[in-house]
Protein backbone atom coordinates (compact mmCIF):
# COMPACT_ATOMS: atom_id res chain seq x y z
CA UNK A 1 0.00 0.00 0.00
CA UNK A 2 1.71 3.28 -0.83
CA UNK A 3 1.07 6.10 0.98
CA UNK A 4 1.47 9.97 0.64
CA UNK A 5 4.41 11.64 1.81
CA UNK A 6 4.18 14.28 4.58
CA UNK A 7 7.18 15.86 3.58
CA UNK A 8 7.31 17.20 -0.21
CA UNK A 9 9.70 18.87 -2.09
CA UNK A 10 10.88 19.67 -5.46
CA UNK A 11 13.95 18.40 -7.01
CA UNK A 12 15.44 21.30 -6.79
CA UNK A 13 14.78 21.55 -3.35
CA UNK A 14 15.89 18.13 -3.01
CA UNK A 15 19.26 19.14 -4.68
CA UNK A 16 19.74 22.38 -2.54
CA UNK A 17 19.34 20.25 0.88
CA UNK A 18 21.52 17.19 0.17
CA UNK A 19 25.22 17.03 -1.11
CA UNK A 20 25.52 15.34 -4.53
CA UNK A 21 26.25 11.68 -2.95
CA UNK A 22 23.12 12.02 -0.38
CA UNK A 23 21.07 13.28 -3.59
CA UNK A 24 21.85 10.18 -5.99
CA UNK A 25 21.19 7.85 -2.93
CA UNK A 26 18.01 9.65 -1.42
CA UNK A 27 16.22 11.11 -4.38
CA UNK A 28 17.66 8.87 -7.09
CA UNK A 29 17.60 5.14 -5.73
CA UNK A 30 21.44 4.63 -5.44
CA UNK A 31 23.61 2.53 -3.01
CA UNK A 32 26.29 3.53 -2.01
CA UNK A 33 29.93 0.98 -1.89
CA UNK A 34 29.43 -2.09 0.54
CA UNK A 35 31.96 -1.23 3.90
CA UNK A 36 32.42 2.61 2.97
CA UNK A 37 29.51 4.19 4.81
CA UNK A 38 30.23 6.29 8.35
CA UNK A 39 27.29 3.70 10.45
CA UNK A 40 28.66 0.24 9.28
CA UNK A 41 30.60 -0.54 11.72
CA UNK A 42 29.09 1.88 14.00
CA UNK A 43 28.25 0.61 17.71
CA UNK A 44 27.04 4.08 18.86
CA UNK A 45 23.61 4.32 20.98
CA UNK A 46 21.32 6.71 19.67
CA UNK A 47 18.33 6.89 17.06
CA UNK A 48 18.61 6.59 13.55
CA UNK A 49 16.90 9.55 11.46
CA UNK A 50 16.56 10.26 7.92
CA UNK A 51 19.46 12.52 6.72
CA UNK A 52 16.50 14.20 3.79
CA UNK A 53 13.89 14.92 6.73
CA UNK A 54 15.09 14.12 9.78
CA UNK A 55 12.32 11.81 10.44
CA UNK A 56 12.81 8.37 13.63
CA UNK A 57 13.45 5.08 11.70
CA UNK A 58 15.53 2.59 13.44
CA UNK A 59 17.06 2.48 17.01
CA UNK A 60 20.63 1.20 17.58
CA UNK A 61 19.31 -1.49 19.77
CA UNK A 62 17.89 -3.00 16.75
CA UNK A 63 21.17 -3.26 14.55
CA UNK A 64 23.41 -6.26 14.33
CA UNK A 65 26.27 -7.31 12.95
CA UNK A 66 25.44 -8.88 9.00
CA UNK A 67 29.00 -8.55 7.19
CA UNK A 68 27.11 -7.23 4.21
CA UNK A 69 28.92 -3.85 4.22
CA UNK A 70 25.92 -1.93 4.91
CA UNK A 71 24.48 -1.31 8.47
CA UNK A 72 21.84 -4.18 9.26
CA UNK A 73 18.58 -3.90 11.45
CA UNK A 74 15.63 -6.33 12.52
CA UNK A 75 13.23 -3.76 12.47
CA UNK A 76 12.64 -0.34 11.93
CA UNK A 77 11.31 2.24 15.04
CA UNK A 78 7.68 1.20 14.67
CA UNK A 79 5.47 -0.03 11.46
CA UNK A 80 4.88 3.39 10.46
CA UNK A 81 8.77 4.53 10.10
CA UNK A 82 9.23 3.01 6.77
CA UNK A 83 7.18 2.07 3.75
CA UNK A 84 7.95 -0.93 1.68
CA UNK A 85 7.41 -1.31 -2.35
CA UNK A 86 8.56 -3.73 -4.37
CA UNK A 87 11.57 -2.84 -6.42
CA UNK A 88 12.73 -4.47 -9.54
CA UNK A 89 15.69 -2.84 -11.19
CA UNK A 90 19.15 -4.37 -11.40
CA UNK A 91 17.60 -7.70 -12.71
CA UNK A 92 16.27 -8.94 -9.96
CA UNK A 93 12.87 -9.30 -7.55
CA UNK A 94 13.75 -6.97 -4.12
CA UNK A 95 11.87 -4.94 -1.63
CA UNK A 96 13.14 -1.47 -1.38
CA UNK A 97 12.84 0.39 1.95
CA UNK A 98 11.98 4.07 1.79
CA UNK A 99 10.92 6.48 4.69
CA UNK A 100 7.17 7.42 5.21
CA UNK A 101 7.66 11.00 6.00
CA UNK A 102 9.58 11.69 2.51
CA UNK A 103 10.06 8.60 0.19
CA UNK A 104 13.53 9.10 0.42
CA UNK A 105 15.42 5.99 -0.83
CA UNK A 106 16.96 4.27 2.32
CA UNK A 107 17.76 0.57 1.29
CA UNK A 108 16.26 -2.83 0.89
CA UNK A 109 14.87 -5.49 3.23
CA UNK A 110 15.75 -9.06 2.75
CA UNK A 111 14.14 -12.45 4.33
CA UNK A 112 14.66 -15.70 5.46
CA UNK A 113 18.76 -15.31 5.65
CA UNK A 114 19.41 -17.31 8.87
CA UNK A 115 20.38 -13.98 11.01
CA UNK A 116 19.79 -14.84 14.49
CA UNK A 117 17.59 -12.02 14.71
CA UNK A 118 14.02 -11.58 16.34
CA UNK A 119 12.25 -11.08 13.08
CA UNK A 120 14.22 -12.69 10.67
CA UNK A 121 14.83 -9.83 8.63
CA UNK A 122 17.82 -7.60 7.30
CA UNK A 123 17.18 -3.67 6.74
CA UNK A 124 20.33 -2.98 4.58
CA UNK A 125 20.56 0.55 4.93
CA UNK A 126 22.58 3.10 3.65
CA UNK A 127 24.89 5.04 6.19
CA UNK A 128 24.61 7.64 3.80
CA UNK A 129 20.43 7.93 4.15
CA UNK A 130 20.72 8.20 7.77
CA UNK A 131 22.55 10.32 10.33
CA UNK A 132 23.24 9.31 13.71
CA UNK A 133 21.36 11.36 17.03
CA UNK A 134 23.85 9.34 20.50
CA UNK A 135 21.23 8.78 23.42
CA UNK A 136 22.57 10.98 26.03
Amino acid sequence: METTPKVVRSDEEWRTLLNPAEYQVLRKAGTERAFTGEYTDTKTKGVYECRACGAELFRSDAKFESHCGWPSFFTPLAGEAVVLREDVSMGMRRVEVVCATCHSHLGHVFEGEGYPTPTDQRYCINSISLKLVPAE
